[in-house]
């Protein structure tokens, strides 16, 4: 069944980073649920290998942080925001003025000319933005839910919470429709130097998988949160078209515009098991080398967990749809490396 969207059927819709791995796949799935009178800006530093080429559909190529970029991106009306781009965890702690430049400074421009768009008697923004489980810092709690308090411990974790709190101000405000998804580790991500710490996910699997050996950085009983690319794709089409009354109905009573989307909690050793249904010799192929720093923000997820916002907003919960057989989805996680 198709989704339902609720926004103008000529609908003018920005999505930033939409050259990335996440960005590509929900530009793909759009294109086969929106409404195709809908009009498509789409930005990253560089388009897309194969990018849309339909006529309601426009590249801006650049660095968010140019306000020459952002003036090409707003000369029309905007509808709605889907904001992805980012500069990841790692690289972030590494360059902390870089990571400000991209991650907070250049949204909040956005963030602002949606404002003064709306101020302007034009529309009200709807903003999706992927958010991260990074808000929450070491050392983890035992359990977490939607009312867990967030106290980041890495410079990204605090960029993405800084914003939460800015779309929590602006919707109080009524400058904006802000809406943040906070997604775990996508897998199965490809190889690529994009400086995501919580990318060791995605290599555990692939490189076993793929027949090649890997040292992973975390322990066997260190406890992940696992979220695949078909349900993150799931979770931002559900939320950019749903209708205002519903997810104020929900989130307004929380106080807060941002939610954990649902993931699946496993120790390492319960994915190597898990693989071990798909190719008995995966599990001989990783070996360990945990690095300290590494495990307790990435490593240490609690099993206990609560995504009861997310399943009032009808997001789907893969546990449910695998009916907690761990193998049947890393069995469809490995059809993406051709494992039959």
């Amino acid at each position: 069944m198709r989704p339902s969207f609720d926004l103008p059927p000529n609908a003018r819709v920005l999505m930033t980073g939409a050259a990335g791995y996440v960005g590509q796949a929900l530009v793909k799935a759009l294109a086969l649920s929106a409404p195709t009178s809908w009009q498509w800006v789409l930005t990253d530093t560089q388009s897309a290998e194969g990018a849309r080429s339909e006529a309601n559909t426009r590249w801006v190529a650049g660095d968010l942080s140019d306000p020459r970029v952002c003036d090409a991106l707003f000369q029309q009306p905007v509808h709605a925001v889907v904001h992805l781009a980012g500069l990841m965890s790692g690289r972030t702690e590494q360059d902390v003025a870089l990571g400000e430049r991209i991650n907070l400074h250049a949204c909040l421009d956005l963030l602002a000319r949606c404002r003064a768009q709306h101020s302007q008697g034009g529309p009200l923004v709807r903003w999706l933005m992927t958010s991260s489980i990074a808000v929450y810092g070491t050392p983890l709690p035992p359990r977490i839910d939607d009312h867990t308090p967030q106290r980041p411990s890495l410079s990204y974790g605090t960029h993405k919470r800084m914003l939460e709190l800015m779309l929590d101000d602006m919707n109080r405000r009524g400058d904006l429709d802000g809406r943040a998804v906070r997604l775990s580790g996508v897998v199965l991500r490809p190889v690529l130097p994009n400086g995501a710490l919580s990318g060791f996910n995605s290599d555990l699997i692939r490189e076993p998988l793929s027949g090649r050996d890997y040292v992973c950085p975390v322990s066997p009983d260190a406890r992940l949160w696992l979220l695949s690319l078909p349900s993150a794709l799931a979770h931002l089409t559900r939320l950019l078209g749903l209708d205002h009354a519903t997810w104020f109905r929900v989130m307004g009573p929380a106080g807060t515009c941002a939610l954990n989307a649902p993931a699946w909690p496993v120790t390492v050793q319960e994915v190597l098991q898990a693989m071990a249904q798909i190719d008995p010799q995966a599990p001989q192929r990783v070996q360990f080398a945990p690095q300290p720093d590494l495990q307790s923000q990435f490593g240490a997820w609690p099993q206990d967990v609560s995504f009861a916002l997310a399943q009032h907003l009808a997001l789907t919960d893969e546990r449910q749809t695998f009916k907690h057989d761990l193998s049947a989805f890393m069995r469809q996680l490995a059809q993406s490396i051709l494992i039959p």
